[in-house]
């Protein structure tokens, strides 16, 4: 997704609060009740104990299913990522790699005899480079030698050659030279690097690897055609390809030489990369399924649908025109009838199935959950990643009703704690446009009393909470917290309406959405007024401003990696489509002087307020933070910056994280929440 949905679930994941000083009466007496079961409590040190599964790979004849196991090394403040190899049938687990440097990216040879994965150990140059794996010896060795690594590839179908996506190397210079050299800026800010991502052929044999797509572009998420003669990518090109979103979607004969072939012609942002979702050849190879945008002025609020096209170029067919709702990942079954997705869903995401003639669309796997990636083997067997409200996720195997568990990284964890309920909900906002959110109740929750209650916003603005595991919830209704997760339009889930509602009018429908969830905890006697607090990170940050200079009721806010002062933010940050939903500032300035209102009235601000921002923060830079911070503090309202070193828009370093989360706690209680 573009702007900041990218981050808002790895942002709100971690956005927990824990202090042992604040537990109050309340909370002691439910360790009373919890300490009887023999479970505890979550506590800021599971933060570090729980795994995150990710990446699963199933093998051709869907015997094994690989995936990629995150977990804290918090001697060397570092995240380490392993590999796991379960059988279909989850009887058989095998760990395949123990370094310290992290492994990701799992791929198995189409004759399933090896895994080749990427790894930044034993190198000399930047990034990560290609591993070869032999499962039946465990012999591994290291294959390519990119100068600036490998962010992405895929082996051809006779498991010769692989398509890899990587950086260009670095320009050589004639002399060494203590003087840096002016940096010329000659496009948009946001591509001050000069180097592109080029799509490369690789030669399993002799480990030669030839560019196929040179020049000016970057080329992304290639896809062989199911004879190798083939490679479907996903590139922006044409002039000013700096400041559109138009991806579209290429084919270019596997030999270095070839001319690029252009697939896609409409003006949308097919395939858009931080989708994740490749463009894919149907099994006969006559056609290619891709994500198509709707049109440029939408942004990120259009809806994306699943599209089909023949490999030649053409008109495409819409499969979800009638589905208001977005799409991603698609992937072929084997007989070619039909088509495999993912379906997000007012606080859900799905694995659905359309046929490629057209007709129903059916969820293969609905319910209360969030499935976020899955993997399609032989025989219909299907791998899958899915999270629900108390479980973190896990892998799935799946074929027909079946449905498996295989991968068990956090049972030892949660065995041992009670885990707050989460509850959907649903209310009226101020204009009578129904609202949904989640509603997560402290362990021993008592009806009839009011509890002290935060409010939670999700970064995007395109973007929702979903039925997961979301680790900041459980340890703040540990606490004694309620806690409120609001999905206010500008949410995607709910339609393309729905999240266009808000478009270049941010900080009117969504706080009346915030202010209607409030209300709604408050009327039904769960929440205590007096002890309300709220916060977010990106554009839940930004949200939480824009609620704070309208609303005085909250006793404390949290407002990270956010901006208020818009006009201050053009040119300085890495978004260009400013310009295309608010116009230009000077002929549009009303526009950007009302989405700057918590900054231009700061004055009308009471609630103490924390601010928190990577270093290097390019997404939203720091000065945003510093611009609402020096504000507040010359207003004399209790506020405080937080700024960790080397971070960007998500704060990746495990000690950092734990200090955001501790920090987060101690000010809501340091202003008696």
């Amino acid at each position: 997704m573009k702007r900041f949905r990218e981050l808002a679930l790895a942002c709100g994941a971690i956005a927990a609060l824990i202090s042992m000083s604040l537990i109050s009466m309340s909370l002691s007496n439910m360790s009373l009740n919890v300490q009887a079961t023999s479970k505890r409590l979550i506590t800021l040190d599971d933060l570090s104990a729980v795994h995150q599964v990710s990446k699963p790979q199933i093998s051709r004849d869907g015997a094994w299913i690989a995936y990629t196991v995150n977990s804290t090394d918090i001697k060397n403040d570092s995240v380490n990522n392993q590999i796991y190899l379960t059988s279909w049938d989850g009887s058989r687990t095998r760990k395949l790699t123990n370094s310290k440097d992290s492994e990701s990216s799992p791929r198995f040879s189409p004759d399933g005899k090896y895994l080749t994965f990427l790894s930044s150990r034993q190198s000399e140059s930047e990034g990560n480079q290609i591993w070869l794996l032999n499962l039946a010896d465990g012999e591994t060795q290291k294959i390519s030698d990119f100068p600036r690594g490998v962010s992405d590839f895929v082996w051809s179908p006779d498991g010769k050659r692989l398509a890899v996506i990587a950086e260009d190397p670095p320009q050589k210079t004639h002399n060494e030279q203590k003087t840096a050299q002016p940096i010329v800026i000659d496009r948009f800010k946001g591509y001050l690097e000069k180097s592109r991502q080029h799509l490369y052929l690789f030669d399993l044999a002799t480990h030669k690897a030839d560019i196929l797509t040179p020049g000016e572009f970057n080329e992304y998420l290639p896809e062989w055609s199911p004879d190798g003669n083939n490679i479907a990518f996903v590139s922006k090109r044409g002039v000013d390809f700096h400041r559109h979103n138009n991806w579209d979607v290429y084919t270019i004969v596997a030999q270095p030489g070839a001319k690029v072939r252009q697939i896609t012609t409409n003006e949308s942002p097919n395939c858009d990369p931080s989708w994740d979702s490749r463009p894919v050849w149907s099994p006969d190879g006559k056609l290619i399924a891709y994500l198509q945008g709707g049109s440029q002025k939408l942004l990120e609020y259009a809806v994306y649908h699943l599209a089909v096209i023949p490999t030649e170029g053409g008109t495409p067919r819409l499969l979800t025109a009638n589905l208001d709702r977005n799409v991603v990942k698609p992937r072929f079954t084997s007989d070619g009838k039909s088509i495999l997705f993912l379906l997000e869903d007012d606080g859900n995401v799905h694995l659905a199935k359309v046929p490629v003639a057209g007709g129903k669309i059916e969820r293969l796997l609905a319910g209360r959950r969030n499935i976020s990636a899955f993997d399609f083997g032989g025989d219909d067997r299907i791998a899958l990643l899915s999270s629900m409200p108390q479980e973190p996720s896990e892998v799935f195997t799946l074929k027909g009703t079946q449905l498996r568990s295989i991968s068990h990284q956090n049972q030892e964890l949660l065995v041992q704690l009670v885990l707050a309920t989460t509850e959907e909900i649903s209310f009226k906002s101020k204009d009578g446009t129904q609202i949904h959110g989640f509603l997560v109740k402290p362990p021993n929750f008592q009806p009839g009393k009011k509890y002290p209650t935060l409010v939670q916003l999700h970064g995007g603005p395109v973007g929702q909470y979903t039925n997961q595991f979301m680790f900041d919830w459980q340890l703040f209704a540990a606490h004694g917290y309620v806690v409120v997760a609001v999905n206010p339009r500008g949410s995607s889930g709910r339609g393309e309406a729905f999240s266009k509602a808000i478009y270049a009018d941010w900080g009117n429908k969504d706080v009346e959405d915030v202010l209607a969830a409030v209300d709604y905890v408050e009327a039904q006697g769960i929440a205590d007024p007096s002890l309300l607090g709220i916060g977010g990170w990106s554009y839940g940050g930004i949200l939480t401003n824009y609620t704070i200079a309208q609303d005085t009721r909250f006793k404390a806010a949290v407002s990270g990696a956010s901006i208020s002062n818009f006009l201050a933010g053009y040119g300085t940050n890495e978004f260009y489509d400013y310009e295309q939903e608010l116009g230009v500032p000077w002929k549009n300035l009303n526009t950007w002087l009302r989405v700057s209102f918590p900054f231009l009235h700061a004055d009308r601000i009471v609630t103490p307020t924390l601010f928190l921002s990577g270093e290097q923060d390019t997404v939203i830079p720091l000065q945003n933070s510093e611009q609402m911070y020096d504000a507040l503090k010359s207003l004399g309202v209790d506020t405080q910056l937080i700024i960790y070193p080397e971070q960007s828009h998500g704060i990746n370093k495990p000690s950092y994280q734990r200090d955001r989360l501790q920090r987060y706690l101690t000010w809501y209680g340091k202003h008696g929440l």
